[in-house]
């Protein structure tokens, strides 16, 4: 969500969230004059609320209450007032070393089964952050390529075929790439240049992890196939992602007492449908935090932060999702995450998750 704020209006915006996500309650003018140096009066304040209230970034849940952010008023939070010149760096820094030095500490990754491991993991998640920690388990998918055949099936269309180390068939219909298509050559020549990549891409592929395949670098694809390279990358990628697709695991969830004492959880209904997800319907959880994020500079998985209505799943519509996954050699694993009320301490818990994800990428790795 792009909004142009002004720096008095961001300055009054940063302070609203950071008052009632410390508070709770509905924030007045008065109370950011006493506990911010915002370097305005109070009148100033109210009418910089009015605005920002107008804008759809914060609301009042009763007109002689005072202000609250809205959905829109984190996401703005978030995306744009969590910067250096603002934020804690101090705080945060010392948060994601806590949490490392916490897994490093009571983690015995010789000694512990795996499930033990991550649990806890999850337990110190969620006594760090304060919300449900989740913690997928890794993925076990380890199926390779066994074989690939590029067929010509008919005049400009051909098929790619991938089977697996145990003997499952993925198979994916697509045209010539461009400049093949084109100029209509000779099928036997057509299906003599099949048959030379395929043995090409059997030579380099085969024995690799599906997963693997999908995260290749094939900028060194052999000159003598650079008419096929871009449309080769994209296919196989492709397939063999489609193909290696995971199913869902086990998610290690803990500090759910710990959250539920949190007003925004008072209604009993609005509890019974997070428990329900989070016990009888994690399948639907685990796609929602292992949708794969993009990487950084530093090529570590960026933390995904979903708010409220955000969230797809109608149980946790009131309720911000943080979340980022743990990676081996750059292939995903699994997923590292908390929930909790969109009243939530985002500079920490981002700081928490991707630290958590940063240490198992490690561990794993």
């Amino acid at each position: 969500m792009q909004v142009q704020l002004t720096n008095r209006q961001q300055h009054i915006l940063w302070a609203t969230v950071r008052h009632y996500i410390a508070t709770a309650e509905p924030v007045g003018s008065k109370a950011l004059v006493e506990e911010y140096d915002l370097g305005v009066s109070s009148a100033t304040i109210r009418n910089v609320m009015g605005v920002l209230e107008k804008s759809g970034l914060l609301y009042q849940p009763h007109t002689s209450a005072g202000r609250v952010p809205s959905d829109s008023g984190y996401r703005i939070y978030v995306d744009q007032l969590i910067t250096p010149s603002l934020r804690d760096t101090t705080r945060t820094e010392v948060l994601a070393k806590e949490v490392e030095s916490a897994l490093q500490q009571h983690l015995q990754w010789e000694d512990w089964s795996l499930e033990i491991l991550l649990q806890g993991a999850a337990q110190i998640l969620a006594s760090l952050s304060g919300c449900i920690s989740l913690i997928t388990m890794p993925q076990t998918n380890t199926a390779s390529v066994r074989h690939l055949q590029l067929v010509q099936i008919e005049t400009g269309r051909i098929m790619l075929i991938l089977v697996t180390d145990s003997y499952e068939t993925h198979s994916k219909l697509m045209d010539l790439p461009p400049g093949r298509s084109e100029t209509k050559p000779d099928p036997e020549v057509i299906d003599r240049e099949l048959q030379i990549v395929s043995n090409f891409l059997n030579s380099h592929l085969r024995g690799r992890s599906l997963l693997e395949i999908s995260t290749l670098d094939w900028s060194q694809l052999d000159r003598e196939f650079q008419s096929y390279g871009e449309f080769l990358k994209n296919s196989v990628a492709e397939l063999a992602h489609r193909s290696a697709a995971p199913a869902a695991t086990q998610i290690m969830v803990r500090g759910l007492a710990e959250v539920l004492r949190q007003p925004e959880f008072s209604q009993l209904q609005q509890v019974k449908t997070i428990i329900q997800l989070l016990e009888e319907e994690q399948e639907q959880l685990w796609r929602l935090i292992f949708e794969e994020p993009e990487l950084d500079d530093t090529h570590k998985s960026k933390v995904t932060v979903r708010i409220g209505a955000e969230n797809p799943l109608e149980p946790i519509r009131t309720c911000s999702l943080i979340s980022s996954t743990y990676r081996r050699g750059g292939v995903p694993l699994g997923s590292v995450g908390v929930l909790g009320p969109t009243r939530l301490d985002y500079e920490s818990a981002i700081a928490v998750v991707a630290a958590a994800a940063d240490y198992l990428s490690e561990a794993f790795s």
